[in-house]
């Protein structure tokens, strides 16, 4: 069965968005050390889940600095030639390159590709999409960046309790935190 990971950046008070969906309180100072650690959890990586409202930025961003002639972004690369699939009920056609739509259940969706064959899979949000992942129990892994910041209000990372073992934590010069935890399924 393949490995689903999730990478959120989140605030000290586990908010992965402010309540209108502001993500100007993001650290994105990262030192060489945390863009290594993306690295080593996105390289055997070969599908990314995203949410609609997430997909139109972060796709556009990424296509924009893998296709630039002058870039040597290998990372940029990465995620631009790596297949995502966005999960929506609004948008009918791709027009982003190496993605597919899918507007299913998306848990029946993500326990199939879980047990298709392949690499890891990694999820980055939305809000709606990564809350339901984790209550159907379907993360294996949660990279938590937690940011040097409290924002009191917004989009949770987590809808209800929740029981995770710590696999290991690692703070960056930049502040953030990173908390790596696996689900305790009983």
């Amino acid at each position: 069965m393949r490995k689903l990971k999730l990478q959120v950046q989140v605030s000290i008070d586990g908010y992965m968005a402010g309540p209108e969906g502001e993500m100007d309180w993001l650290e994105w100072n990262w030192d060489d050390e945390l863009k290594y650690y993306v690295t080593e959890i996105t390289n055997p990586v070969d599908c990314i889940l995203l949410g609609r409202k997430l997909a139109q930025g972060f796709i556009d961003t990424w296509e924009i600095r893998a296709e630039d002639p002058n870039t040597t972004d290998d990372f940029a690369r990465k995620m631009n030639d790596t297949e995502k699939i966005v999960f929506t009920k609004t948008i009918y056609k791709a027009e982003w390159k190496n993605t597919r739509l899918e507007s299913g259940d998306v848990v029946e969706k993500v326990t199939k590709l879980k047990n298709q064959d392949g690499y890891d899979i990694i999820v980055y949000g939305g809000g709606t999409l990564v809350r339901t992942l984790i209550e159907a129990e379907l993360i294996d892994e949660l990279h938590l960046f937690v940011n040097p910041t409290a924002i009191g209000k917004g989009m949770p990372v987590f809808g209800g309790n929740q029981t995770m073992r710590l696999i290991k934590s690692r703070p960056f010069e930049c502040g953030i935190v990173v908390l790596c935890y696996a689900p305790l399924r009983i």
